[in-house]
């Protein structure tokens, strides 16, 4: 069956109407229905398993963005997270999206860089070399400690010697093994072939190796997402779509030539990212991380998006970022909502995977940047977080949205505000 990402009237539905449709679509059974809606899908026992100390569980919210159409193909979006705004953002900006067209996406092949690190070398460039003259030697050396890699179709494929000639530490060479991970986000894989080879590097070279771990600097494994929306889908009934456009380039202009605020723009584009990340169970913190580095690849740091107006006058829309994701290995296969969540994107590969991640951050962006180009972050952000502010209040059932309602009208969403409602409100 076919997925239908558009959820019409969605945040008029309660939580089990939410579900029951979702299922629908992505073909839960009752008992992964029962997982989602039940506190505590990740039990104690099974939490500690997974990492040290465990005490209990965290949860956060579990939401679904729609509307996302990507190469053509309705994809439902899950994402954890505790912010107000994101899930409606990216499901808003998916929509107009999808009115022309959708995402377009790309990516590389899912190769992961394992460095190794050599000093007590005098000749570090004739050291490069007797390395580099080693290569097969060195890749069949690394392919022999995961089978299963190979059987897959991935593995070791090439190596790259970086050298330092003049470090605080005295000259160093860094060998970079490049392995096709597959499916796999890779970090284990690459960790044990690179250590696996320093023996012999440190034959070949007469150093001492030192580090032998992953870079989540994952240049060699990008994700990208592109848009194309006209003038017509952006405007309101304050604002022309050509006005909004400038206003979005203008925005996005400041961030490329202002690492201020680049920081908040991409901050901004991880919104969307990371709750698909932690709800996939994926390393979130190695995607920042990736993506933070590759933003100042050119010396600056900058916007990870671009936004331009092509000849017909749309806003075009770009993101380019590495995407160190996985399918299996790690809590995708031990948690069991991040299980869950695959099957609900529907996704086949690490590869798509990533290019859906890269159209949500580019998405957020949009929201981000068309809001602060008209009436400002606070106005929508706001309306959403009011009914946080009611809960902190104390409010409870339908006193909830009675009070975030009345405080967004208002434009005053404060907690002593939302105490005096519902106090009021009581008192009737």
């Amino acid at each position: 069956m076919a997925r239908d990402s558009r959820l019409p009237n969605f945040r008029a539905l309660s939580p089990a109407q939410r579900l029951e449709y979702i299922a629908a679509q992505a073909g839960l059974s009752d008992a992964e229905q029962t997982l989602i809606s039940t506190p505590g899908a990740l039990t104690t026992s099974r939490a500690d398993g997974m990492i040290e100390n465990v005490i209990g569980t965290f949860e956060l919210p579990f939401g679904v963005a729609g509307y996302f159409q990507v190469n053509g193909r309705d994809v439902l979006v899950p994402m954890a997270v505790e912010e107000p705004s994101v899930v409606a953002a990216a499901s808003y900006m998916a929509k107009l999206v999808r009115e022309c067209g959708g995402f377009d996406t790309s990516s590389t092949g899912p190769l992961m860089r394992a460095q190794v690190q050599v000093l007590g070398i005098s000749d570090p460039y004739g050291a490069r070399l007797a390395l580099l003259q080693k290569r097969e030697e060195i890749i069949e050396l690394a392919n022999t400690r995961d089978k299963v890699l190979i059987g897959l179709g991935g593995g070791c494929r090439d190596i790259e010697v970086h050298v330092f000639p003049d470090t605080p530490r005295g000259p160093m060479i860094v060998m970079h093994l490049i392995v096709d991970v597959r499916d796999a986000m890779g970090a284990n894989t690459v960790n044990t072939m690179a250590e696996s080879v320093s023996p012999l590097v440190e034959k070949l070279t007469g150093g001492t190796v030192r580090l032998r771990i992953l870079s989540n600097l994952a240049d060699l494994r990008l994700a990208r997402a592109r848009l194309r929306v006209t003038p017509e889908v952006l405007k309101t009934k304050e604002r022309s779509g050509e006005e909004i456009i400038e206003g979005i380039i203008d925005a996005y202009t400041f961030a490329a030539i202002d690492p201020y605020r680049a920081a908040t723009h991409n901050k901004g584009i991880m919104n969307g990212i990371d709750p698909v990340i932690v709800a996939t169970g994926n390393d979130w913190r190695a995607v920042e991380a990736g993506a933070h580095a590759y933003a100042c690849r050119s010396g600056t740091y900058t916007s990870l998006t671009t936004w331009e107006k092509d000849t017909s006058g749309a806003l075009v829309g770009t993101i380019e970022l590495p995407m160190p994701v996985g399918l299996v290995g790690g809590a995708t296969k031990t948690h069991p909502l991040a299980k869950l969540s695959l099957k609900i994107m529907d996704v086949k590969s690490a590869q798509e995977l990533g290019e859906v991640v890269a159209a949500v951050g580019l998405a957020q962006n949009l929201g981000a940047c068309r809001a602060l180009a008209t009436e400002g972050i606070q106005r929508g952000h706001m309306a959403l977080h009011a009914r946080n502010i009611a809960l902190v209040a104390g409010a409870v059932g339908d006193e909830i949205d009675a009070i975030a309602k009345r405080m967004a009208s208002e434009h005053d969403v404060r907690t002593d505000r939302a105490v005096a409602l519902l106090a009021e409100l009581r008192g009737r």
